[in-house]
């Protein structure tokens, strides 16, 4: 469990830099959308190999293919409703650290490096595009800064709870797991991260997503 905790911290606090960043700099939008490109990619390829891989190869083609779809499914249906009835989703957010926690058991640190950077390189520019927005909408450095930093709380706890309640449990609910995480993040990546990131960066996030994919797949290597 102090594994998770530390390594929750340690992803956990791109949002308090990002926030930070974000309360006394207003970057161009383009620079944001490129780092949320480069997490993109970085993040497909954690999925693929530190998540999804493992699950597939724990449960089998069932177990994985359907904690992938309704993973996805989960995300669809969260984000609808929220869009419906007000507010923003922390869902891909929460999943992310949750699947952090998950991909830590049985694994060793230097096993699950690449969906930490992938992880941490997508929370920065959240954070930073997020309370960007904020003080364009009145609100003050430090609410922004303390909005942001209880999120980075949360999430920590988000990856130890992930840790902690699913140790133990059978390979194949682990399988699930795994996969229902990669699910829910892979359908945030299509539905919401990419495309904001391509209408506010063009092309050049086609680069800058292949080179987040470069980047953690030499780190799994």
């Amino acid at each position: 469990m102090l594994t998770a905790l530390l390594v929750g911290l340690a992803v956990s606090s791109a949002l308090v830099i990002g926030a930070v960043t974000g309360a006394f700099w207003r970057p161009p939008q383009g620079l944001v959308a490129i780092a949320l490109a480069f997490a993109s990619g970085a993040l497909i390829t954690a999925l693929a190999f530190d998540l999804f891989e493992e699950a597939f190869e724990a449960g089998g083609p069932w177990i994985a293919g359907g904690g992938l779809l309704v993973g996805a499914a989960a995300f669809v249906i969260a984000d609808e409703l929220l869009d419906r009835y007000g507010g923003s989703s922390g869902f891909a957010l929460r999943a992310e650290n949750l699947a952090l926690g998950v991909g830590l058991i049985g694994s060793s640190l230097s096993g699950i490096l690449a969906l930490l950077v992938g992880i941490f390189a997508s929370n920065l520019p959240e954070a930073l595009g997020g309370a960007v927005d904020m003080r364009n909408g009145g609100r003050s450095r430090a609410f922004v800064v303390a909005i942001w930093t209880a999120t980075a709380v949360l999430l920590t706890i988000a990856v130890v709870m992930g840790n902690v309640l699913f140790t133990g449990v059978s390979e194949n609910v682990l399988a699930f797991a795994r996969a229902f995480a990669a699910g829910a993040v892979l359908a945030s990546l299509a539905d919401t991260v990419m495309p904001d990131a391509y209408r506010q960066g063009g092309p050049l996030v086609a680069f800058a997503t292949a080179a987040g994919f470069l980047l953690t797949f030499l780190i799994s290597q």
